[in-house]
């Protein structure tokens, strides 16, 4: 046979197996890149939905924390504090708690930022309520200086909404305005929550 046909038929076979080879790898490659891209969406689909029941029950939570805070006002100037009072708060103070601890390890900077300006104000009042519950008030402390404090949490609880609709997806951001342009229905009247706590039915500044 002549050496010439041979080295052509064997640079052809060889051609044709480098060519499928390269074909396979470019095949294998795209398929790789589709498998990587298919679980980075499921990843972050299932990420998202962490952060959505998250959210969801720790703004309920501190919703719940911040209603809590006001009717245990309202116990301390018509009555004396029963256990069971003292239990109610107790009980919507550790859920919060527990909601605040997880969301610290899920959110972004974007939520934790005024999720943790509302997670101090709460604690403020919850202190100062504390405080004046075991008559050891701070100077300046009393039923309405506290209730005006609760009452500014109801603010910082739609702030903190805003972020996390906007983290979700679910709010475009337009800017600091648009975080303060629906305040939650508790905070409609401040002057009638004040109104309950004058400074004559406070006993305890």
């Amino acid at each position: 046979m002549d050496l010439g046909a041979v080295l052509i038929a064997i640079t052809g076979v060889a051609g044709t197996l480098g060519g499928a080879l390269l074909t396979q790898r470019g095949a294998d490659r795209t398929k790789k890149r589709e498998l990587e891209m298919a679980h980075a969406i499921q990843e972050a689909r299932e990420n998202r939905e962490v952060r959505r029941s998250c959210y969801t029950q720790l703004h309920r939570d501190a919703r719940q924390f911040a209603t809590a805070l006001s009717r245990h006002l309202y116990v301390m100037r018509d009555h004396t504090l029963g256990q069971e009072d003292v239990s109610a708060l107790e009980g919507t103070k550790d859920a919060y708690r527990d909601r605040w601890s997880e969301a610290l390890m899920i959110a972004p900077d974007a939520v934790i930022v005024p999720a943790d300006e509302l997670n101090e104000a709460l604690t403020g009042v919850y202190g100062q309520i504390k405080r004046l519950e075991r008559e050891s008030p701070r100077p300046g402390e009393t039923l309405r200086s506290a209730a005006e404090a609760q009452h500014a949490l109801w603010s910082l609880i739609s702030v903190m909404r805003e972020a996390m609709r906007r983290d979700l997806g679910v709010t475009v951001d337009a800017g600091e305005g648009a975080t303060r342009r629906t305040p939650l229905v508790s905070s409609s009247n401040p002057t009638a929550l004040t109104r309950d706590f004058t400074e004559s039915s406070d006993g305890l500044d």
